[in-house]
C-alpha cells in the first residue's frame, strides 16, 4: 500500500476508486465501505484509494477554538489506522493535512483541485450523510452533479447496523469508554488493541517492583484506566499483562498520556520494539493516590486480579479442551 502525505505529485497520480473519511477505528461500517471500493476498483481497473485527514477535522477546530476537550478521543493512532486500511485491501492512502486553507476550500474548489486534478477520481463512494467543502456546504446531491460534469461516478452506502445499533466511531468510543470490550469487538470486527514502539520511561515501575514497557499515546484515547491486557509481538503466543492507560496523576502532572504495561514473569528488554497491546477487561478507573506506598498497594491488587483472570481463563480453556 502506498501512503501519501497530501496530494500525490503529478508523476504519482493514477485514476482511482476513492472513498473519503476519518476512518477512526476502521470499524465494520468502514470495512463494508472499503469492500465496495475494492470491488469497484477491480471492476473498473483502477486503484482502490482512501483519503483521510490528520488531524481529525473536529480536533482541528477544537484546538483552533482553544477547547481541546471538544475533540473526539481517538480510537486508533495513525499507524494502526493505516495498517487496518492495508489489511482491507486498499492500494493507496492520501493522508491530507487538515488546515485553515484546506477547510476554506469551497465545494467547487474541493471537486476540481482535490478530486479531479489531485486524485484523478473515476468512482467515488461516500456515506449518505457526507458533507464537504467550507462550512460543510457540499452534500451528496452536489457531488453527484459534479460527477456528471467531470466524469466520475458517485455512489452512497447506507448506514451499517449491528442489530439495532448503528455502527459508528462514536458507538465504538462509547463502548471503549464503558470498558465494554465485547461490544467494541462486535462493532470493530476484531479485538481492540493499541500498537506502538516501546520507549524509555521514568523507570518508576522497576523501583516499585513492577517494571513496565511504555508506549507513547500522542492523542487523547477513547479509554483510560487500569486494564487486563495481553501483549502480541514479543513471543509466538500473547503474553499476559496488566496495564495503565492515562496521565499517571500520582507521579506527574504534565497531562501526557502513556500506556504502561507490566508483563507477568518477564524480564526481557524491549526498547524500540513494536508491540500490540490487546485489551481484555477493565479493572478500575485511574486514580491519584496520596503517596507511592499507597500506589504500590493498588498496583499489587490490580496484578492479583489480572493473574486470577488469566488463571480462570486458562482453566476455562482447559475444561473446554477436555469436552
Amino acid at each position: 500500500m502506498k501512503v501519501f502525505r497530501g496530494l500525490p505529485n503529478a508523476a504519482s497520480r493514477a485514476p482511482c476508486a476513492l472513498t473519503i473519511g476519518n476512518f477512526d477505528g476502521v470499524h465494520r461500517g468502514h470495512q463494508a465501505l472499503l469492500a465496495h471500493v475494492r470491488t469497484a476498483a477491480s471492476r473498473l481497473g483502477l486503484e482502490a484509494a482512501v483519503m483521510t485527514f490528520e488531524p481529525h477535522p473536529r480536533e482541528f477546530f477544537a484546538n483552533k477554538m482553544k477547547d481541546p476537550a471538544k475533540a473526539p478521543p481517538r480510537i486508533a493512532n495513525l499507524r494502526d489506522k493505516l495498517a487496518s486500511l492495508d489489511a482491507n485491501g486498499i492500494d493507496r492512502v492520501i493522508v491530507e493535512h487538515f488546515s485553515d486553507s484546506f477547510a476554506a476550500l469551497t465545494p467547487q474548489e474541493f471537486t476540481e483541485r482535490v478530486l479531479v486534478d489531485g486524485l484523478h477520481v473515476k468512482w467515488l463512494m461516500v456515506g449518505d450523510d457526507f458533507c464537504y467543502g467550507a462550512r460543510r456546504a457540499g452534500n451528496v446531491q452536489m457531488l453527484q452533479e459534479a460527477g456528471k460534469r467531470y466524469g466520475f461516478e458517485v455512489e452512497t452506502l447506507p448506514t451499517v447496523m449491528n442489530g439495532s445499533t448503528r455502527i459508528s466511531s462514536s458507538a465504538v468510543r462509547a463502548a471503549l469508554a464503558a470498558g465494554d470490550f465485547a461490544q467494541a469487538e462486535q462493532l470493530l470486527g476484531h479485538p481492540y488493541a493499541i500498537s506502538g514502539h516501546v520507549i524509555h520511561g521514568q523507570k518508576l515501575g522497576r523501583t516499585l517492583g513492577y517494571p513496565t514497557l511504555n508506549l507513547r499515546v500522542p492523542h487523547r484515547p477513547a479509554l483510560s484506566g487500569i486494564f487486563i491486557v495481553q501483549v502480541h509481538g514479543v513471543t509466538d503466543a500473547p503474553l499476559p499483562a496488566v496495564a495503565s492507560l492515562g496521565v499517571r496523576p500520582t507521579v506527574e502532572d504534565a497531562g501526557r498520556v502513556l500506556l504502561e504495561v507490566h508483563i507477568f514473569d518477564f524480564a526481557q528488554s524491549l526498547y524500540g520494539e513494536r508491540v500490540k497491546v490487546e485489551f481484555l477487561h477493565k479493572i478500575r478507573d485511574e486514580e491519584k493516590f496520596i503517596d507511592l506506598p499507597t500506589l504500590t498497594e493498588a498496583i499489587e491488587r490490580d496484578a492479583r486480579e489480572a493473574r486470577a483472570y488469566f488463571r480462570e481463563r486458562s482453566g476455562a480453556v482447559t475444561a473446554t479442551d477436555r469436552i
